[in-house]
């Protein structure tokens, strides 16, 4: 048996030759940005890719943008993810306008690399594509379709794969839903049956907020409870077999505040709002493939539901119609759905429609209290207190106001003086008038 006197090169040797070559990849990339054709760049730059991943320890994990017909969640997570992360370093960014919304979107191109750390865990990501073709045959003629294909490529350490898995990626999707709530353009959808799954919609800048509404303290306090109790119960839903949603009736007199109430708890959670005119409605089904096409997260509105369905055309919806809207098969279809009901009248509604798993919290707009009345003079005056407040509270046990009305008087004047004497020689003159009619609570 023979053996070669040749010496096997050394470890040393190995790891320098090694290094060598991922430098000049690293070189070759460098030169390909600048120099070479985008048409070249993006096929190059991935055979440079594929040949540094396999001369190192590191583990690759493929993030396509769809399987199939089906968007992949997590490439969308990791694209807002990484815009966020985008230094002023980054060569290349990608920037983006969409129609209805009011901020750009920059996002990371093709064939950047960007590092992430992760609990002293560096992660290497890298947004790559390729095309496929598609051969269609139309009139006995084929054609060729191109298709790009994105995807993300994260690499890091073998040894840190369970953590990545397990903790980081779970982490990236958890970040991009706050980011993504954070930056939401909240929308006011209402009934267009040239539209979209037959909703048109414009953008929702109602400023009205928790801290703004003139409203009973305790019913405004069980409210903002209820609604954080919901939105953290997905899997409580899951556990006991209920879809995950929440109905409210808001009930009171006029000018009380149940719209700006429904924009409050929008702007509260950021939910869109889904603007349901029943008489707008031909029939159930067309009733079905609204609330099909209402997003999660969403708050879906019957305004006056009293008279909504006393006027509904030829018995275009049907009340057994609007309660298999509301908690029938099809309710399921979505999750975290907020229903909310207007009326002006509860004692006219059906008590089938206002019973637990359809109403589950029955709020009052009730007359502006004193309460409601401080926070209002906060609002328009920017005062916490005044000279006057003792007697407006007096007129207030006396006089029924609604907020609308109290905030009404208080637009008239800037100066707090001038708009509280304001406010107290209107509650005369409704004295006056609620004293003729007999109607005066003394």
């Amino acid at each position: 048996m023979w053996f070669s006197t040749k010496a096997m090169p050394s470890y040393e040797a190995i790891l320098s030759a090694t290094a060598s070559l991922t430098a000049s990849v690293i070189l070759l990339r460098t030169i390909a940005n600048d120099f070479i054709p985008e048409s070249i760049k993006d096929r190059l730059f991935l055979h440079l890719h594929k040949i540094s991943s396999s001369l190192s320890s590191q583990l690759t994990v493929v993030i396509e943008e769809s399987d199939g017909l089906t968007a992949n969640q997590l490439f969308h997570a990791a694209n807002v993810y990484l815009g966020e992360k985008l230094s002023s370093s980054t060569p290349r960014i990608k920037v983006n306008k969409p129609q209805k919304e009011k901020d750009l979107q920059v996002t990371t191109d093709k064939n950047q690399e960007m590092v992430d750390v992760f609990k002293g865990v560096k992660l290497k990501w890298v947004l790559l594509s390729n095309s496929r073709n598609h051969v269609l045959k139309k009139n006995n003629k084929n054609g060729v379709l191109k298709e790009e294909i994105r995807y993300f490529e994260l690499s890091f350490h073998k040894k840190n794969r369970e953590m990545v898995l397990g903790s980081y990626l779970p982490y990236l999707l958890q970040k991009a839903k706050e980011i993504k709530e954070k930056n939401k353009t909240l929308k006011l959808h209402t009934v267009d049956y040239n539209g979209t799954d037959y909703w048109g919609s414009i953008n929702l800048d109602h400023p009205a907020s928790f801290d703004t509404m003139a409203m009973d303290p305790a019913v405004k306090t069980a409210l903002i409870e209820d609604l954080d109790r919901f939105s953290r119960k997905r899997e409580f839903y899951r556990r006991v077999g209920k879809a995950w949603k929440r109905g409210y009736l808001l009930y009171g007199p006029p000018g009380t505040g149940k719209s700006s109430l429904v924009a409050a708890m929008a702007n509260y959670l950021k939910f869109d709002v889904y603007d349901l005119d029943l008489k707008e409605i031909q029939c159930n089904s067309d009733l079905r493939r609204l609330l099909i096409g209402t997003g999660n997260g969403s708050i879906i509105v019957i305004e006056d539901i009293d008279t909504s369905l006393d006027s509904a055309e030829d018995d275009k919806v049907t009340l057994s119609g609007l309660l298999n809207f509301i908690d029938g098969l099809w309710s399921s279809c979505g999750d975290e759905r907020i229903i909310v009901l207007t009326t002006n009248h509860k004692d006219r509604l059906d008590p089938v429609l206002l019973r637990p798993g359809r109403m589950d919290m029955h709020l009052h707009m009730s007359y502006c209290t004193f309460s409601g009345f401080k926070t209002l003079a906060s609002n328009y005056l920017r005062i916490q207190d005044h000279q006057l407040f003792g007697e407006i509270k007096g007129w207030l046990d006396k006089v029924q106001a609604t907020p609308a009305e109290i905030a009404g008087e208080l637009m008239k004047c800037e100066d707090p003086d001038v708009a509280l004497r304001g406010l107290i020689k209107w509650f005369h003159n409704r004295a006056d008038t609620e004293m003729q009619d007999g109607s005066l609570n003394i």
